[in-house]
């Protein structure tokens, strides 16, 4: 089979002009073209659509993820092609790819086979640009902090208290902690600094999060950027960042209309990562598409116990939005990792080793239908390898929790590969469901992370050393405690040890440092070894990304 950017180089696609208009009825003056097979969709056109009526929300979300790779993007795509296959109109809502999973070791986040957005290199490097806006937001605001002190100091700044950092859009693990202001007096002050990643920005999760320009530059001006000596919190606002921050950010926070390879309408926009933020799209993109179309498929990064909770209890508690059904993707070779099999030996028939890694998918079907009040789906991932025992022990384990068990082969055929899963969301959504949080708004913070970590993670307790429980009951009395918590954790497992495969419990997860998104409305809780700013692995993907001699991108997954 070719490599997915062969197939995506010798995709037809049409114009997205045409796309817009005969897809989504969206008139040419509502769009801004980025070339040929790029638009934004003008902010003004979707406050004009905003009485129509909701379409229903489908969430793809999948098994803690394993080196053998489980697709759930490709799953999301393959599902919005099937759906219009069977004369459903649907909409693909993604995440923005970010360039350190694609120069890294992830890879990129335009699906993959048969079923990917396209065009698949432009998607997957810069886009349209709005990971180079947020950064420089992010940026700006970290610059005229070290102005405002080089001048003067007006605010009050204690310097061993400044909270913002910089980001950069690569992994770099050198600039995890650095010094700045080195170099004399012109050089400003010499302190401790670093920076994170683009997408574990607050300014990302304020792009993602606001639904307006105007909720953007108020969330913006509540960042809290540091504190004086008094512990006084400073915000953006005090240094009148959040203007100049709003005016890079204006034409970015429009949503991305680009096609899937079957020509139908997708939107791309925004891109927090799950591990370390709330993993899900634009607030303002799902808004949107929820007018345009009547099913709206969209992801949440990462596992159900990641993305999905964050999902919840963040953007659908803050937007006001309620997924009508859900999707767990699984493969089985993951399934056979989770179950104590090696990367190696996946391929071959592996029945007990299924039994065991099992109970990872169980876990989270559980979490989705009983924590959530959510109905759902299992969709298989189908690859050539799979054996009919192998998913013949998840059908009878998944129909002992009610819920159906379908392979698909969307990666092969496309949407034509998906329909059985289409047919039974359709079906789900059409059910009545008892959708709800995981905690109430008025739990103490320390008490949600302790739910999350017992109820979604399986955890016994949730432990902190005095320092951090000092900061929770800090920012508890400092009246945000009615904020939902964000945790941040390795993706591999539902412990903070990524090495813990299937569904442990009784663990303890360690809550090692606090931080305050006061902009975005949530408190991160930084558990375990996760870092903000990823390092690249021994063999970066970049070492295989290159041009060929007629200007192709080659070696891009």
């Amino acid at each position: 089979m070719k490599s997915n950017i062969e197939i995506a180089q010798q995709a037809k696609m049409r114009l997205i002009l045409q796309v817009a208009a005969d897809r989504l009825g969206i008139a040419e003056e509502h769009l801004e073209p980025y070339g040929r097979y790029k638009a934004k969709i003008s902010l003004a056109y979707l406050d004009s659509i905003k009485s129509r009526p909701d379409g229903k929300l489908v969430l793809v979300t999948a098994i803690s993820p394993t080196p053998a790779g489980e697709g759930k993007t490709t799953t999301t795509v393959g599902l919005g092609d099937a759906l219009n296959r069977i004369g459903k109109k649907a909409i693909v809502c993604l995440r923005e790819p970010a360039l350190g999973p694609v120069f890294g070791m992830k890879g990129g986040a335009a699906g993959g086979g048969f079923s990917q957005v396209v065009p698949m290199e432009d998607i997957n490097l810069h886009f349209t640009g709005d990971f180079g806006a947020i950064s420089l937001a992010n940026n700006l605001l970290a610059a005229l902090i070290d102005n405002h002190i080089y001048h003067g100091n007006a605010l009050g700044f204690d310097v061993r208290r400044i909270t913002w950092r910089r980001v950069v859009d690569v992994n770099d693990r050198a600039l995890r902690d650095i010094t700045v202001g080195l170099g004399g007096p012109g050089n400003g002050y010499p302190r401790q600094d670093g920076f994170d990643i683009v997408v574990a920005s607050e300014v990302m999760a304020i792009f993602c999060l606001a639904t307006s320009l105007a909720d953007l530059k108020e969330r913006l001006g509540n960042i809290v950027v540091g504190y004086t000596r008094e512990q006084k919190p400073i915000r953006a606002r005090d240094l009148k960042a959040n203007g100049a921050m709003t005016v890079l950010l204006k034409d970015a926070l429009a949503p991305n209309l680009v096609q899937t390879l079957e020509n139908n309408p997708a939107i791309i926009h925004g891109g927090p990562f799950a591990n370390i933020a709330h993993g899900c799209n634009s607030v303002i993109a799902t808004q949107a598409a929820l007018k345009l179309a009547d099913y709206v498929v969209t992801e949440a990064g990462f596992g159900a116990d990641l993305g999905a909770e964050k999902f919840i209890d963040i953007k659908c508690r803050k937007a006001g939005l309620r997924p009508a059904a859900v999707v767990i993707v699984a493969t089985v070779r993951a399934l056979k990792y989770h179950g104590g099999v090696e990367v190696a030996d996946l391929a071959r028939e592996n029945v007990e080793a299924m039994k065991k890694g099992i109970t990872n998918i169980e876990r989270h079907i559980d979490n989705m239908r009983n924590r959530f009040g959510l109905p759902c789906v299992v969709s298989i991932n189908h690859r050539a390898e799979d054996t009919d025992a192998e998913i013949q022990q998840l059908i009878e384990r998944a129909g002992q929790q009610g819920v159906k068990v379908i392979s698909a082969k969307h990666y092969a055929e496309g949407g034509a590969g998906a329909l059985e899963v289409a047919k039974e969301v359709v079906r789900l959504c059409e059910q009545p469901n008892e959708f709800k949080f995981l905690y109430e708004d008025t739990v103490p913070l320390w008490d949600k992370m302790k739910t999350v970590a017992t109820r979604i993670y399986g955890a016994a307790d949730i432990t902190a050393d005095s320092k951090v429980r000092a900061t929770i009951k800090s920012l508890q009395d400092a009246g945000y405690g009615h904020y939902p918590v964000c945790v941040a954790k390795t993706q591999f497992s539902f412990s903070t040890d990524p090495k813990l495969r299937g569904a442990p419990s009784g663990h303890m997860v360690n809550v090692r440092e606090v931080r305050l998104a006061a902009g975005a409305e949530f408190i991160v809780m930084i558990c375990g070894d996760i870092m903000t700013m990823p390092g690249l692995p021994v063999t970066p993907a970049a070492n295989s990304i290159d041009l060929d001699a007629n200007g192709n991108v080659v070696g891009m997954f």
